[in-house]
């Protein structure tokens, strides 16, 4: 990461993460723990928990976790070290960095950027002045794009040859390794390094400091999908990159609005139409990284997708988006079957005014049902309405949807009332290939279940170690998922370096321990033996019934020691602790 680790611990131990959580929610104190609304989901009932302790967050809901840099990544779209350096900054501390390990990964990457940058200039030139772009030149003249066009956005041509860009970078001294680590070349079942892209034309990506990074190609001979993108690298990952931002970032700002096309012509053709502030993403459906990145800019969005896509595609997604970072989403009403990199050398100006007049998301669907609707007769008018109930059903604001159904009813002259009702009745459920009933696709699979005894030990394990310090063993916990985790607590000193070490199963049910206050309802010795007994005794029984199987005549030992503990505790928790501490040692003896 390039932060030596000292400097990366003193950044996570000195930032209050309630006190930087709360600069962006309402937290409010739950015993030891805060609670809030979860600002990565869309909820009315508080289900993110924060451990000022341990500096740690968890939805109970969603399931996002993670420390304060975790926090700072995931709202502001930032990586690992800018994370990192601006909480260094709030906290006013001067981190230093291993240089050897930062300047050998900044090593790295500035000569894959230089490799880029010196196949966008080749592609560039081939599209320019090399006979075999004329195809692509063509093709770009029938689109309306000319020569000032393809220079402005440095378009390119990969011609159709094996190795032509390969050999070309070989001579400008870049290595196999330099070529391939930029994604410009792929090695072969002959173990030759043979060209990415061929017979395409080129729109070059750059990050948004204007670094040249990968291609988006189109095919000009149908060969192949439409599309091709670079594969993902060191520089290259489509989830965190939109084209046209390095030239639209300052316009974005300045206009305090981006529009967001489907396509590299869609952006090509709004900043010729006079709308710079266009991006688009990189052969994938726009993500949460992508707004996360916007959001640093602007809270204002339009998109410009073809009228289909916009009235269709992802609907809950966007008002999520809408509540989760208070963004206003709205739809550039295009020609139906039009698109910006065609509509703009038409009538320009009509395209500037589609997002001039944009409306809000929910509107604009709402005027799609009604403008295919006959309203003259009573039949249209049913059937509009009906097909209004799905479009209102989705907005997740009541107060929005109320003002949307008193327009709706006024509109077509249907009761209020109905519209009320037929809202609230819960749409059928959606089946599968086998016509089997399946969960809405905004589900988020259920958290894992595990014993709760052995989830209360895990649990003081983390909160107050010392209950549990000289008496829990792994051998104790039959959960694979617990027994891990313990596993991975036992063998790191610090709570954090644990986390860091585990994944899956076992870091989420870390992440969610973590904020879960230990019921502490009694005194700590009672508190102590109650834990022995209750996570001894099913272990006591398990290895009861593995002795009696085996016909081990220490079968009978147990069984006569776990009577003694479930006695004993009955009366109380602390009388049943000698007996379970020597079911302990046992169990973990005869483990081995």
């Amino acid at each position: 990461m390039g932060i030596l680790d000292e400097d990366l611990a003193r950044v996570r131990e000195t930032t209050d993460i309630v006190g930087l959580i709360s600069e962006r929610l309402a937290l409010k104190r739950v015993g030891r723990r805060f609670v809030g609304l979860c600002p990565f989901h869309t909820e009315k009932t508080p289900s993110f928990s924060v451990n000022s302790e341990l500096g740690l967050y968890y939805c109970f809901s969603c399931q996002e976790s993670g420390d304060a840099i975790t926090f700072v990544r995931k709202l502001d779209g930032l990586d690992f070290v800018e994370a990192v350096e601006r909480l260094a900054a709030r906290a006013g501390i001067q981190l230093r960095y291993d240089s050897a390990g930062a300047n050998k990964d900044r090593q790295r990457k500035d000569r894959l950027v230089e490799a880029s940058t010196e196949a966008t200039a080749f592609y560039h030139r081939m599209l320019l002045e090399d006979g075999r772009g004329g195809t692509a030149r063509g093709y770009l003249r029938s689109r309306g794009f000319d020569g000032d066009a393809a220079r402005q956005f440095v378009l390119g041509w990969a011609p159709d040859g094996y190795d032509i860009l390969v050999r070309h970078l070989y001579d400008k001294k870049f290595s196999t390794d330099d070529v391939v680590g930029a994604g410009l070349a792929f090695i072969n079942k002959a173990q030759k390094a043979q060209d990415f892209f061929r017979s395409r034309l080129l729109f070059p990506i750059f990050d948004r400091a204007g670094a040249s990074v990968g291609f988006g190609g189109r095919t000009l001979t149908g060969d192949g999908p439409k599309y091709k993108n670079t594969a993902d690298t060191q520089l290259y990952h489509k989830s965190r990159l939109l084209y046209g931002l390095n030239w639209a970032k300052a316009e974005i700002g300045a206009r305090d609005e981006v529009v967001i096309c489907e396509g590299y012509t869609d952006v090509m053709g709004f900043a010729l139409a006079g709308v710079p502030n266009a991006v688009a993403t990189c052969g994938t459906a726009l993500a949460d990284e992508h707004v996360k990145i916007l959001k640093a800019f602007t809270t204002h969005v339009v998109l410009a997708y073809d009228a289909d896509t916009a009235g269709q595609n992802a609907a809950e997604k966007w008002y999520q988006w809408e509540s989760t970072y208070d963004i206003e989403v709205k739809v550039a009403a295009l020609p139906v079957g039009r698109d910006p990199g065609d509509l703009w050398r038409e009538d320009p100006e009509a395209l500037a005014k589609a997002v001039e007049d944009a409306p809000r998301f929910m509107q604009f669907r709402v005027d799609r049902v009604l403008a295919a609707a006959d309203l003259t007769t009573p039949e249209g008018k049913a059937r509009a309405a009906e097909n209004l109930v799905p479009v209102l059903r989705e907005h997740p604001s009541e107060l929005v949807r109320e003002q949307y159904i008193q327009t709706a009813a006024g509109t077509l002259g249907i009761d209020h009332g109905w519209f009320k009702q037929a809202i609230a009745r819960r749409p059928a459920r959606r089946t599968d290939a086998n016509n089997e009933p399946s969960e809405p696709e905004s589900v988020r699979a259920p958290v894992r279940v595990t014993s709760r005894r052995e989830e209360d030990a895990l649990r003081w394990a983390i909160h107050t170690p010392a209950l549990v310090a000289d008496w829990l063993d792994a051998s104790l916990l039959a959960d694979p998922v617990t027994r891990e985790a313990f596993e991975v607590l036992a063998s790191h000193e610090d709570f954090h370096e644990a986390l860091e070490a585990s994944d899956g199963d076992v870091r989420a049910l870390l992440d969610r321990l973590a904020v879960e206050e230990p019921e502490q309802d009694l005194e700590p010795e009672t508190i102590r033996a109650r834990l022995v007994v209750n996570t001894v005794e099913p272990a006591a029984e398990r290895l009861l019934q593995s002795l009696v199987a085996a016909d081990d005549d220490r079968a009978s030992q147990v069984k006569a020691q776990l009577d003694v503990v479930r006695s004993a505790a009955a009366a109380n928790w602390t009388a049943g602790e000698p007996g379970a501490m020597q079911l302990v040692r046992w169990i973990a003896e005869w483990a081995k």
